[in-house]
Order: structure tokens, then C-alpha cells, then sequence
């Protein structure tokens, strides 16, 4: 079954950012995943939520989404990541068929 990470950003130093946007994809390939969506626009439809910069990633499986965010080829981006910018992150199961 699918799983999904969904990722809202603030960003805080875009230089650096940059950098962790060249860094990440190979990791997350890596492990099977693959960008649904990445910083595209939002708009809020309901609430008060407003988000800065929303990625979503899709990976095989809830096991393989967390072994990623764990793990050593990533630790590297996502140290650039948290130091340069706020971060609020969920994993959540997805489903197969209706």
C-alpha cells in the first residue's frame, strides 16, 4: 500500500535551500519514491491554514517512506534542511483501489 509524506515549508534562507532542493531527489528515488507535488501554488479552501511551501512525496509503503527519512543518504539534506528552514512534516497511509 502507498504512502505519503506530506510536508509544509517555510523557508528561511533560499540560498541554502536551493542547495537542499539539489541534494534530496536522489535519496528519495533511492528508495522508491517519487514527488506528487513540489512548491507548487496553494490556496486555502477551508480553515486557517497557510501554508508556505507544500511537497508531497509518495513512496510504496508507509516502511519504505520512513526507512528514506532515516536514513544515511539523506541525513546530510536533511540537516541543510532544518537549518535553513521550518519544517512540518507528516507520514500517512494511502490506499489501494475504492
Amino acid at each position: 500500500m502507498p504512502a505519503y509524506i506530506i510536508v509544509n515549508i517555510e523557508i528561511k534562507d533560499p540560498v541554502r535551500y536551493a542547495e537542499y532542493i539539489k541534494m534530496a531527489p536522489a535519496s528519495i528515488a533511492h528508495y522508491g519514491g517519487r514527488y506528487i507535488a513540489r512548491g507548487g501554488n496553494t490556496e486555502r479552501l477551508e480553515g486557517t491554514w497557510e501554508p508556505k511551501r507544500v511537497v508531497i512525496l509518495e513512496f510504496p509503503s508507509f516502511q519504505r517512506a520512513r526507512q528514506w527519512w532515516a536514513c544515511d543518504e539523506y541525513a546530510e539534506a536533511r540537516r541543510l534542511r532544518q537549518s535553513c528552514a521550518v519544517t512540518e512534516m507528516v507520514l500517512v497511509d494511502g490506499f489501494e483501489g475504492f
